[in-house]
């Protein structure tokens, strides 16, 4: 009798065994996209992003003394899901349910303006239309196998890319959290019918760092330019000078860098135009893996330290 309630016991435990503990302190690896997501994407570079013409003018018109100047921005947070993009490290931790022991929440915190984002794994309603919009949504997540897949609603309007591509209050955020071993990958898309064209499909992966201290962040509203009252920094349609920048640098055809679903896919290489420059050798971003290393004018250097010449 003991054997067979022993069995049934074991039995029931089962299907937790495919959830996975996420708790712990997390740092981020900048393996992909290491110039995006460090020093900070180049002006007009859409590459990578099915994007709308609505979504491409507002990127157009983006001055960054916006941040300095409107006070709305100077202290606005990662949203959740460029969060997960950003630059910064993250903590996890779970809220456990006294009486039968099951994860009724995953907790974040991320040093980026001191974000705390709640996963709801208790199976609550989400909330309709009029509920109120948050820089960290409203989160539930569900267990397929021994990856959690989140989804997220009720963000306020954000950002895509720091260069001013926007993101709207109408947008899904779907993640997949993956862990191996001492290592998490997640896997974010993004549909939003305001301003994209398609789902944007990005990764971005963890290791484990149980030393790091992360930090309480506070953020003050103060003038930082000079500017008249009210004003708000921008460029008029076909005012902006620095779009083709990126496209000169890096010797690419400047549509190539405007973005649209119709430029991401190796097809685009039959018909893409020639560049209208070609740089004779490596400037901008030569070097980037760490952030220590992700600087203008990187000397690249050969084995034994010498300088290599830049190709």
């Amino acid at each position: 009798m003991r054997t067979l309630s022993f069995f049934i016991a074991f039995g029931l435990g089962l299907p937790l065994l495919a959830q996975v503990d996420f708790t712990g302190e997390w740092a981020p690896l900048y393996h992909e996209d290491g110039p995006e997501r460090l020093p900070g994407p180049e002006l007009g570079d859409y590459m990578g992003m099915p994007l709308n013409d609505a979504a491409r003018l507002r990127a157009d018109s983006y001055d960054a003394d916006r941040i300095s100047v409107v006070q709305e921005y100077q202290c606005r947070p990662h949203s959740s899901d460029y969060g997960m993009r950003g630059l910064g490290n993250l903590r996890v931790w779970r809220d456990i349910n006294s009486m039968n022991q099951d994860v009724t929440a995953f907790r974040t915190y991320m040093p980026a303006w001191g974000s705390v984002r709640t996963i709801w794994m208790d199976g609550r309603p989400r909330p309709d239309d009029n509920e109120a919009y948050t820089f960290q949504g409203f989160s539930t997540g569900v267990w397929e196998g021994n990856m959690l897949t989140i989804t997220t609603t009720n963000l306020k309007p954000n950002y895509l890319r720091r260069n001013g591509i926007p993101s709207s209050d109408k947008r899904i955020i779907t993640e997949h959290w993956t862990r191996h071993g001492d290592f998490l990958t997640v896997v974010v898309v993004t549909e939003d019918p305001v301003f994209l064209t398609e789902p944007l499909v990005r990764s971005q992966n963890w290791y484990l760092d149980p030393g790091q201290h992360d930090v309480q962040v506070y953020c003050e509203y103060v003038p930082e330019v000079p500017a008249p009252v009210g004003s708000v920094p921008h460029h008029l349609i076909g005012k902006n000078t620095f779009l083709s920048e990126v496209s000169d640098w890096y010797g690419l055809p400047n549509e190539a860098t405007r973005g649209g679903a119709q430029t991401m896919y190796p097809e685009y290489r039959k018909t893409m135009a020639k560049p209208a420059t070609q740089p004779a050798h490596c400037e901008r971003f030569c070097v980037c893996t760490v952030l220590l290393d992700c600087n203008l004018n990187s000397t690249v250097r050969a084995p034994g330290g010498a300088p290599a010449p830049r190709r």
